[in-house]
């Protein structure tokens, strides 16, 4: 039963993320050209949801659905990880036009080419799991 709840909410964000255009290679291309403030305009609403969600979370100690209580560690101190992190991240969004949520939103919408993306994710993974040891942290 629990998958379920799961997969509904999947197609909710896959379904929402689509119709907003958010998975779209010409809309992540004229952010990237800052051509049009579409996909800040998303980007903003999602942080601004975030942080009201963590703070509401935090101060009413709000349970999560089986009963635990939710803890949430704070980042770890260092510049640079994030920095370096950020570059790579952005460097993969801005050549592939895709970040790894809609990378499944499109192959659910048959986008068969993303398949590749998708292996190439899988490696980047794999090579920092591999390497991670041996990065600044």
């Amino acid at each position: 039963m629990k998958f379920i709840k799961y997969l509904l909410v999947g197609f909710i964000f896959g379904i929402v993320l689509t119709k907003s255009e958010a998975v779209s290679w010409y809309r992540i291309y004229e952010m990237f050209q800052f051509q049009s403030f579409h996909m800040y305009g998303i980007i903003s609403v999602a942080i601004a949801t975030g942080i009201i969600g963590i703070q509401f979370i935090k101060r009413n100690n709000i349970k999560a659905i089986d009963g635990s209580t939710i803890v949430i560690k704070d980042k770890e101190k260092g510049t640079a990880r994030y920095i370096i992190g950020g570059i790579f991240f952005g460097l993969g969004w801005g050549l592939v036009g895709s970040c790894p949520g809609p990378i499944f939103i499109l192959l659910g919408a048959g986008v068969l080419p993303v398949v590749l993306v998708l292996a190439g994710a899988l490696v980047g993974t794999i090579l920092y799991g591999v390497l991670k040891d041996k990065l600044p942290h």
